[in-house]
């Protein structure tokens, strides 16, 4: 330890953003391990070193006591160490071995390295901490089990789990990637930044950032369901009334939602009317369905929708995909059903609540009754106690004799 040794920590301090004083403590409590591992654990050792010369000293350290010591190891009498101390004072006697400049050399080397390893670990640590929830760019480095990983700023790597990957994306070595910053972690290997491609985040921040009324904080995004890959619903709304929040996001000729369905390699973005009346909202997220009548059931959570005979596919989706998305925007489950069929369809309902105590009722999830629909538009099927009845007797005249 030297002068040229508190030049070099002065240099790191600036390079790496360390503490040129946390160096020093790390080190002489690094030294103290190294004495007592090297010279033995049984002294009260400490070590110091000059902040100017870089000279370092083992001392044995004792506390000052008025009577006899205890234990002459860790005390020492006011007669023995001397008129200038009084009892609770330190009493430090220099106890550093000769050889130990050779031992002091090689920990400090292993302490400047593990803290220049830490500080980095905590530099990463910190700016991907402060960019969660936020969209990162980065270059495809490698596949390990289906897991992609990504370099980012071209030094640290992060994670792109399977399960937050598109379906239908699909990435080469060294291409370049967005990703929306799921989580960041500390483990025993260092920081772990998790990405997605996946996440309803990622479709928020990039209409953010083609918005620019968005970031003015004069239109909001107020809800977004999502299925990777294949659509997005968004809610907005304008916090002035006139500036129109769909258009706001579509942009001029919808050139704004266009740049991210590219961004998100195809997929479809429906950008919707958001609206505090659930009537409303409900109604609106079904586009482009056009809806006849909303009728809420507070207690269930359930809506029951009407909408043209015609439209009834379109309302429900290729395999139930829009109801589905729009549910899950709104947050109702949404019970479709044609104009011609809306008395029958209400009144069983109403039958089945009645029936079934409310706290009890569970509805039908809508993707089950969604997927009776066929893609060209065919109204399911819907089996009534009359049609039961009529089975019922066939049965009988055809089968009763036997």
């Amino acid at each position: 330890m030297n002068a040229e040794m508190i030049a070099a920590l002065r240099e790191i301090e600036n390079e790496r953003n360390i503490s040129f004083e946390s160096l020093l403590e790390a080190l002489e409590s690094a030294l103290i391990s190294a004495y007592k591992r090297n010279f033995g654990p049984d002294a009260n050792a400490i070590v110091s070193i000059d902040r100017q010369t870089g000279d370092y000293k083992v001392y044995h350290r004792r506390n000052v006591v008025e009577g006899e010591p205890e234990d002459p190891k860790l005390e020492i009498s006011k007669a023995e160490a001397g008129p200038k101390y009084e009892a609770g004072d330190f009493f430090d006697k220099e106890v550093t071995p000769k050889d130990f400049g050779r031992i002091a050399a090689q920990t400090a080397k292993q302490v400047i390295v593990q803290r220049i390893r830490e500080a980095e670990r905590d530099t990463v640590y910190n700016t991907y901490s402060a960019k969660l929830h936020d969209i990162v760019m980065g270059s495809v480095q490698r596949y390990e089990q289906r897991n992609m990983y990504v370099l980012l700023d071209n030094k640290n790597e992060a994670l792109l789990p399977f399960s937050e990957q598109v379906p239908r994306e699909n990435f080469r070595i060294n291409d370049r990637i967005r990703a929306y910053v799921l989580d960041v972690r500390k483990t025993n290997k260092g920081p772990l930044v998790v990405l997605s491609r996946a996440a309803e985040g990622l479709v928020q921040r990039l209409i953010e950032f083609q918005v620019p009324e968005i970031q003015d904080d004069i239109v909001e995004i107020m809800a977004i369901a999502r299925e990777p890959g294949s659509r997005t619903k968004v809610a907005v709304h304008s916090k002035r009334p006139e500036i129109d929040a769909v258009g706001a996001c579509l942009g001029p000729k919808s050139s704004r939602v266009a740049n991210v369905s590219d961004e998100l390699r195809g997929e479809k973005i429906d950008v919707i009317r958001y609206s505090p009346d659930l009537q409303t909202f409900i109604s609106n997220a079904l586009a482009p369905a056009k809806v006849l009548a909303v009728e809420l059931f507070e207690d269930d959570g359930i809506a029951l929708v009407t909408v043209p005979d015609h439209q009834l596919s379109l309302a429900i989706g290729r395999e139930g995909q829009n109801v589905r998305l729009a549910a899950r925007l709104t947050g109702w489950r949404l019970d479709i059903t044609s104009d011609s069929e809306a008395a029958e369809a209400r009144a069983r309902y109403l039958a089945e609540r009645e029936a079934v105590p409310a706290e009890d009722y569970v509805a039908e999830p809508v993707a089950e009754e969604a997927a009776a629909e066929t893609e060209e538009g065919e109204t399911a099927l819907t089996i009534d106690d009359e049609l039961l009845r009529r089975l019922e007797e066939f049965k009988r005249e055809q089968f009763g004799s036997e």
